[in-house]
């Protein structure tokens, strides 16, 4: 069992720095950051399209198969990435997607010193939010910090960030979720 595992770590990892180091190389840091958030968006398409995620795993299709398939539908991205992903899909490996992600995330940090920071908003950061929430990852993680700023309505106010798996959600969606569970627990209380 151990043994799997470890080939698994293995795999993850020869994945996620073939990937970094063909994006390092026909692009440097831009490529290697357009990489990783392309590869975010593709992860979330990936296992929210049921019959994309078995058609790519399908074990019926021959490995050829399963590799122009994949270069077929992710012909738009970025190169690294699009053959990353045909051989993880020959190798009936795109389940590991999300593991190679992380694993990409470290060695981004590890080699460049340098780590993306998923930053929602409702209205776009002004040049002096943009510095201030650069500077503080900076600091508190101890390499260089780029900014991915998205836009979302839906969170009404405030500001979702992420980085290295970890969340900050400070949004005001967040905050009457909050509010409403309070409230339910304290009124449920009272009712007993």
């Amino acid at each position: 069992m151990a043994t799997d595992r470890l080939v698994l770590h293995g795999k993850v990892n020869v994945y996620a720095n073939t990937m970094f180091d063909a994006a390092n190389d026909a692009g440097g840091a831009d490529e290697v950051v357009a990489v990783r958030n392309q590869m975010a968006q593709l992860r979330h398409l990936i296992y929210a399209d049921m019959d994309l995620s078995l058609a790519l795993n399908d074990a019926s299709y021959t490995p050829v198969q399963r590799y122009d398939l994949a270069k077929a539908v992710f012909a738009d991205c970025e190169v690294a990435l699009r053959e990353t992903l045909a051989v993880m899909a020959e190798q009936g490996d795109v389940s590991l997607l999300g593991q190679v992600y992380h694993a990409y995330e470290e060695v981004m940090a590890d080699k460049l010193k340098l780590v993306v920071v998923d930053v929602t908003t409702v209205v776009p950061l002004d040049d002096k939010l943009r510095e201030l929430i650069g500077k503080k990852a900076e600091a508190e993680l101890g390499c260089n910090a780029m900014l991915n700023e998205g836009i979302d309505e839906s969170i009404l106010g405030g500001i979702i960030m992420s980085v290295n798996g970890m969340r900050i959600d400070a949004s005001v969606l967040s905050q009457l979720n909050r509010a409403r569970y309070v409230l339910k627990e304290t009124d449920g209380g009272d009712s007993q």
